[in-house]
C-alpha cells in the first residue's frame, strides 16, 4: 500500500492525508458526530468500524476511486428497481434514521446530508405487491383452508357471514358413519346434525337405508327430503310409490335385482318399483354372501354419496353425514376413493358407534322394531329377523383401527354412546368441535326446564336491556315458578321408579311407545336439581326461592345474559324506531344477522356462539336444570332442543309466563309447554303446543 496514504481516526470523522493527489470532485467526508452522538454506543461502534474497515483496506488496483467518490444521480430506472438485500448493520442503522454504509446503487457510502431543495420530479408511482405464483404461466394454488369459521363471530372477504367459503372446500366435511345395526348410529347423526345446523353451519343427513327402502319400492310417498341432485342424470323413471322421479343409480339397483330395464312405453304410464315383497328387506338381504343384494347395496350407497358431494360442492353445504353401517374395510375404501376423485381436498372423518353394554344394545334393538323396515309387523318375528341381520353384518364386520391409522385417515370411535371416546388425527375447526360435542352425551333420564325471568320495572316501561329488578307481579310469578316445579320434581321421579318397574321386561309388546332406558334401575335415587341464573337483578330475584332451598343448585351464569343493545340499552322500540329509522329497519330485515351499534352491542349469532359451551353442558350433565334467562337466551336454547330452522330463531314466541319442559329421549324429546296463571297462581299446560313467531316488536 502506498505510503502517501494515511488513514487517521479522530472525533469520529475519517481525514485524507495532503501527500494524495485530490481528485476532481469534492472529497468524500464523513461528518457524522452530531448524528451518532444521538445513538446507543453499540450502534455508533459498529457504523465506525465499519467505515474503518472499508477505508482500510481499499483495491489495490482503484484505489484512488474508493477515496474520492461523485454523488450518484438517481434515474427514473432507479427509482423504480427493487431495492437489493441489505445487511443486518444497514436496516439497523436504518431504524436509526441513518444511512447504511452501503448505498442502494452499490456506491461507496456518503453521510453529507442532501440539499433540501424542494423536488420537482413527479411523485414515485404506486408499487404492486409482487405475489408469489402471480404470473399467467403458472397459476396460483392455494392450500386447503382448514381456519375457523364462525358464523357471526368471524368475517372475511370471501366470507362476509362467517360461514365457509366455497371456494374453501378443505374446510368443509364428509362424515362417514360406521357401526354394526342398532348401535345408537342414527341418534348420533341426528345429534350432530341439530348442533351444527343450530351454529348455522349448513348440515344435513343423507341416511342410505332411506335410499335402500326407496329402490325396494317400500319408501315415502312424497319425495325424499334432500337437496336436488347434480344435472348428469339423463335418464328417469316415474313411480307410484314416489309419485316424482327416480335417479339413474336407484334405476341400477333395479336393474341389478330384476335382470331387465323397466319398460317406459308412456311417459304418463306410472311405472311401479318391485315391492317389499319382490326386493324383499329380510336378514338375507343383508348377507355379505349375497353377491347381488351386495351390489344393490353399494350401488344405493355410491348414489347417496354422490348427492352428498353434490350438496357440498355446489350447494353450499358445509357438512355432510352419509349415514349407514359402512362396516368393512372394502366399502370404506370405494367411499374415500370416490370423495377423493370428485374433490380430493374435501375433508373426511369417519364416526363409528360401538356398543358394548348388553343393555344398551337390547334397548336399541326393540327401538329399531318402530323402524320403516319393521313397521306394523308382529314383534317378535321382527325381533328375531333384525338379529339374524346383525349376524350377517357381524359376520364381515371390521371396526375402525389399523388400516385407517395406518393410511392417516382421522376418525372417532364412541362406545356406549359417549362412555368412552377415541380419537385419532383429527384435523380442522368442524373435526375438533364434532369430538368435543360427542364426548358430552349421555342417555341419563332428566328434566330440563326454559323459562323467562318474572316481569321487570323496564319490561311495564318497555325499555330494552338495562338490569332492573322485579315487580310485585314479577315476585308473584318466581313463588308460583318454585312451587309448580317443585311438585313436577315429585311427580317425575314418581313415574320413573313405576316405569321402571313395568318396562323392566324385554322384548317390547305390540303398541308399546316409549324405550326402555337401558341404565334406568341404577339411577332411581333422587337426583340433583340445578337453578341457572344471568347475573342480572330480574333473573337472580326470580330464583330467590330456589335460592333458600337445599334441594337446589343455584348458580348465576354470566353467559346467560340478555343481548347487550349496545347504544340502545334503555330504550324503546318506539323510541329506536323514531331517532334510528335506518337501524330499525335494517334490524326487521334481517333480525337473525343484525348487530346493536355501539360498545358492546350483540346479536342472535353472538349469543349462539357465546351459548356454545352452555349447551354442551346441559347436554353432559345427569341432574335436572332450570334455566331462568331473557328473551333471546330462551329462543336460542329452545332452537337447539326444538331443532328450529334459522328463520325461527330470532322471531320464536317466549312471551313472559311462559315454561317449557323438556325430557330428553333415545328416539328425540318429549316436549311440554305451560303458561303461567295469574289469576289462579299456578301454571296451565297447553297440550299440542307448537312453537310459533312472535308478532310485533320482539328484541
Amino acid at each position: 500500500m502506498p505510503s502517501a496514504v494515511l488513514h487517521e481516526r479522530k472525533a469520529g470523522a475519517v481525514h485524507i492525508s495532503p501527500n494524495k493527489t485530490p481528485s476532481k470532485d469534492p472529497p468524500l467526508t464523513y461528518s457524522c458526530a452530531a448524528k451518532t452522538a444521538q445513538h446507543s454506543e453499540v450502534a455508533r461502534l459498529a457504523m465506525v468500524n465499519r467505515v474503518a474497515t472499508m477505508a482500510a483496506n481499499p483495491p489495490l488496483e482503484n484505489i484512488a476511486n474508493n477515496i474520492t467518490l461523485p454523488r450518484p444521480a438517481h434515474t427514473p430506472e432507479s427509482l423504480l428497481a427493487p431495492p437489493p438485500a441489505i445487511s443486518a448493520l444497514g436496516r439497523a442503522l436504518q431504524n436509526l434514521n441513518m444511512q447504511s454504509p452501503t448505498s442502494q446503487n452499490g456506491s461507496s457510502p456518503s453521510f453529507t446530508p442532501d440539499a433540501s431543495n424542494p423536488s420537482t420530479a413527479p411523485g414515485s408511482p404506486r408499487l404492486p405487491p409482487v405475489r408469489q405464483n402471480s404470473g399467467t404461466a403458472t397459476p396460483r394454488i392455494r392450500p386447503p383452508a382448514t381456519t375457523l369459521n364462525i358464523p357471526g363471530m368471524t368475517r372475511s372477504r370471501v366470507s362476509p357471514d362467517g360461514k365457509i367459503a366455497q371456494r374453501d372446500v378443505g374446510a368443509k366435511l364428509v362424515v362417514v358413519m360406521v357401526g354394526l345395526p342398532a348401535r345408537g348410529k342414527s341418534y348420533i347423526t341426528k345429534k350432530i346434525q341439530r348442533y351444527l345446523s343450530w351454529q348455522q353451519h349448513e348440515c344435513r343427513i343423507f341416511n342410505v337405508g332411506s335410499r335402500r327402502r326407496t329402490a325396494a319400492g317400500n319408501g315415502p310417498q312424497s319425495p325424499p327430503q334432500s337437496p336436488p341432485r347434480s344435472p348428469k342424470v339423463t335418464r328417469t323413471l316415474r313411480t307410484g310409490s314416489l309419485a316424482g322421479m327416480v335417479d339413474g343409480p336407484t334405476q341400477a339397483a333395479h336393474i341389478l335385482l330384476n335382470g331387465v330395464y323397466p319398460k317406459e312405453e308412456d311417459p304418463n304410464e306410472l311405472v311401479k318399483l318391485p315391492s317389499a315383497d319382490t326386493m324383499e328387506q329380510s336378514a338375507q338381504f343383508f348377507d355379505p354372501k349375497n353377491e347381488k343384494a351386495s351390489q344393490i347395496r353399494e350401488q344405493v350407497a355410491l348414489s347417496t354419496l354422490d348427492e352428498l358431494l353434490d350438496f357440498l360442492l355446489n350447494q353450499g353445504g358445509s357438512v355432510g353425514i352419509l349415514d349407514a353401517t359402512n362396516s368393512t374395510i372394502e366399502r370404506r375404501q370405494v367411499l374415500f376413493k370416490a370423495i377423493k376423485d370428485r374433490e380430493p381436498k374435501l375433508g373426511i372423518l369417519f364416526i363409528e358407534s360401538v356398543c358394548e353394554d348388553e343393555k344398551l344394545l337390547e334397548a336399541n334393538m326393540h327401538l329399531k322394531l318402530k323402524g320403516p323396515d319393521y313397521k306394523d309387523k308382529d314383534p317378535e318375528s321382527s325381533l328375531a329377523d333384525f338379529r339374524k341381520r346383525v349376524a350377517a353384518y357381524e359376520s364381515a364386520y371390521v371396526p375402525l383401527g389399523k388400516y385407517e391409522e395406518d393410511n392417516n385417515m382421522q376418525y372417532i370411535k364412541m362406545i356406549d354412546v359417549g362412555r368412552k371416546v377415541v380419537h385419532y388425527r383429527l384435523q380442522g375447526f368442524l373435526a375438533g368441535g364434532i369430538a368435543s360435542y360427542l364426548s358430552t352425551f349421555n342417555l341419563s333420564p332428566r328434566q330440563i326446564w326454559i323459562t323467562r325471568h318474572g316481569q321487570s320495572q323496564d319490561n311495564l316501561a318497555g325499555k330494552i336491556g338495562g338490569d332492573s329488578e322485579l315487580t310485585e307481579a314479577g315476585h308473584n310469578y318466581a313463588t308460583v315458578l318454585y312451587n309448580f316445579v317443585s311438585n313436577k320434581r315429585a311427580e317425575w321421579e314418581i313415574d320413573q321408579k313405576q316405569r321402571a318397574l313395568t318396562e323392566a321386561a324385554l322384548p317390547m309388546q305390540a303398541g308399546d311407545q316409549t324405550p326402555p332406558y337401558p341404565d334406568i334401575l341404577g339411577e332411581l335415587e333422587e337426583k340433583n336439581f340445578c337453578v341457572w341464573t344471568s347475573m342480572l337483578q330480574r333473573s337472580i330475584q326470580t330464583a330467590e326461592c330456589f335460592q333458600d332451598d337445599d334441594n337446589y343448585d343455584v348458580k348465576n351464569w354470566e353467559m346467560l345474559k340478555e343481548l347487550d343493545a349496545g347504544t340502545f340499552e334503555g330504550m324503546t322500540y318506539e323510541d329506536i324506531e323514531k331517532k334510528f329509522p335506518e337501524q330499525y329497519a335494517k334490524r326487521r330485515a334481517d333480525k337473525l344477522s343484525y348487530i346493536y351499534p355501539g360498545v358492546g352491542g350483540e346479536g342472535y349469532l353472538q349469543v349462539i356462539s357465546r351459548l356454545r359451551d352452555m349447551v354442551r353442558e346441559i347436554e353432559r350433565i345427569k341432574d335436572h336444570v332450570l334455566i331462568i334467562g331473557h328473551r333471546s337466551v330462551c329462543r336460542v336454547l329452545m332452537a337447539y332442543f326444538m331443532d328450529l330452522t334459522r328463520d325461527d330463531i330470532a322471531d320464536l314466541d317466549v312471551p313472559l309466563g311462559m315454561l317449557f319442559a323438556i325430557e330428553p329421549k333415545p328416539y328425540g324429546i318429549e316436549f311440554h309447554a305451560y303458561k303461567y296463571n295469574s289469576d289462579e297462581y299456578t301454571f296451565d299446560e297447553l297440550p299440542g303446543y307448537k312453537p310459533q313467531k312472535a308478532i310485533g316488536h320482539t328484541n
